[in-house]
């Protein structure tokens, strides 16, 4: 059976290892075969329907590359040749390219961005590994957040914030009527909260015009007093003119 038909009937009839999303059917299907070098559903990343199909595959700590020709395909046993791969990157990946060396350059590539995703999750479990050998390891706790909650608190702070703002608002405009004197002793519909809040801060005005004024006064007096003093030390020089000039 060739590979376009196998893709045919995979793709528009049925396969068990296909997920289609159910949000529309237009969109990207994945595969969970695990032979699947790329994890999608399509033409070029298919096991089933290409003949000739390489992948990488992690199996008890230790990274292979899998190889499927068409030599094998009357083996269903043997179909699967898996070569192990070295500890080290480069050399690695060297012998990627020496074993894939005369097939398509889309499986070459993701078979090396696949070996690279798996050395890096192995580089970060050994970490945590000795992480956890040492005693580093923190206990994370979770905190779940409840949308409708955090909405009703920002809801709550908007509306705060908009009353404090009236009431500073309210408060400016009563101290500038009461210094023009356009109420008697308390004006009417007036919070009595904000009434004594007014009134504290018309005291700590009168409080602070008062002691500019002290100051200005002392400052004045020690001015005359420096004057006085200055005058009775001084030593003046005149000159008086012994002839007159007679016409």
């Amino acid at each position: 059976m060739s590979d376009d038909l196998i893709w045919k009937v995979i793709n528009k009839q049925f396969c068990s290892f296909q997920i289609r999303p159910h949000v529309s059917q237009n969109d990207q299907a994945f595969c969970r075969n695990e032979y699947n070098v790329t994890g999608l559903c399509d033409r070029r990343s298919c096991p089933l329907a290409n003949a000739q199909y390489a992948t990488v595959k992690q199996v008890d700590g230790r990274i292979y590359l899998y190889m499927k020709t068409v030599e094998r395909a009357h083996t269903p046993a043997n179909l699967w040749q898996r070569i192990r791969l070295s500890k080290e990157y480069a050399k690695a990946l060297k012998q990627i390219d020496e074993q894939l060396m005369y097939w398509n350059e889309f499986n070459i590539n993701k078979c090396k961005q696949r070996f690279t995703r798996l050395k890096q999750v192995q580089i970060t479990e050994r970490r945590m590994a000795l992480k956890a050998e040492r005693g580093d390891v923190s206990e994370r706790s979770y905190v779940g957040v409840k949308h409708k909650v955090k909405k009703r608190e920002e809801k709550r702070e908007r509306k705060a914030l908009a009353a404090a703002r009236i009431e500073k608002a309210i408060e400016k405009e009563l101290l500038d009527r009461l210094k023009s004197g356009a109420y008697g002793d308390k004006p009417l519909n007036v919070d009595d909260k904000i009434w004594k809040k007014v009134l504290g801060k018309m005291d700590d005005n009168e409080r602070e015009d008062r002691d500019l004024e002290m100051d200005e006064m002392e400052s004045d007096e020690d001015v005359e007093l420096d004057s006085d003093s200055d005058d009775g030390g001084q030593v003046e020089y005149l000159v008086v003119c012994l002839y007159r000039d007679y016409l």
